[in-house]
């Protein structure tokens, strides 16, 4: 049976996580290995206290890193990302993670109206800007993925703008339902999409994810899918086969 990663941890803490040590960003500074070790503290992050950056184990600067934006679920907030990328992988990626732009439960969310999809975008492109200043990233290797309503925004926003990104990921995340999401139908076509769910999942049920994905095989857009035991549990392994879906992408 998969790991679950407990949801009490996805909850908001009174404490940030916050890079121990880091090396500030200059031009003159830029070859020097950023190493993050994360610990609990009461200050705030030095860069954008509304956004986590996760910086690889061995940092090399010489090599353009894949990145992955990682939207977070209802009831959480950017500081999961350490949690997150401890399953996932901490060699193979630069990560950021943008706050969710809605106040959820006494944390923070991504809801589907359209002031909050124009604010999610901007958060999400404003996180890969900042990161690209920091981090020696691959262009053209930027992942988007999402747990719930993180991962339907995660959807909707590589839907829209398919060629900003390598390869799209949601987790136990519906797809949205309107506003022409197939409309760059030719450019979807390109963007490879992984749609991961419980078997259970009230939030994203199975004949949801078999509408979902009758949908975008009927685009003739290029889909995984993985389905797994339980409800809407975020798993280890629904993490790690996300960061084998994307190395597959990355290697390929």
């Amino acid at each position: 049976m998969p790991s679950v990663v407990a949801k009490t941890s996805f909850k908001s803490t009174p404490h940030s996580l916050v890079p121990t040590s880091t090396v500030p960003y200059s031009e003159s500074r830029r070859s020097v290995p950023a190493e993050w070790a994360w610990s609990e503290a009461t200050a705030a992050p030095a860069v954008d206290p509304t956004t986590a950056t996760f910086a690889p184990l061995g940092y090399e600067s010489g090599y353009q890193y894949p990145l992955l934006v990682w939207l977070h679920g209802d009831g959480a907030n950017e500081q999961t990302l350490p949690q997150v990328m401890r399953h996932i992988s901490v060699r193979n990626f630069v990560a950021t993670a943008p706050r969710g732009v809605d106040g959820v439960a006494s944390a923070f969310g991504w809801r589907q109206n359209a002031d909050s999809i124009d604010a999610a975008e901007d958060a999400v492109f404003d996180a890969i800007e900042a990161t690209g200043e920091r981090f020696s990233l691959h262009p053209r290797r930027v992942f988007l993925a999402g747990s719930g309503s993180g991962g339907s925004m995660a959807m909707r926003i590589a839907l829209r703008h398919p060629g900003r990104f390598a390869g799209v990921a949601t987790l136990d995340g519906a797809l949205p339902t309107s506003d022409a999401l197939l409309c760059r139908v030719n450019e979807l076509r390109e963007l490879p999409m992984l749609l991961s769910a419980c078997k259970q999942s009230p939030a994203y049920s199975e004949p949801q994810v078999c509408r979902d994905l009758s949908l975008l095989h009927s685009a003739g857009c290029s889909v995984a899918i993985r389905q797994y035991p339980g409800d809407d549990d975020l798993t280890t392994t629904m993490l790690a086969d996300l960061n084998r879906w994307a190395m597959g992408i990355v290697c390929g």
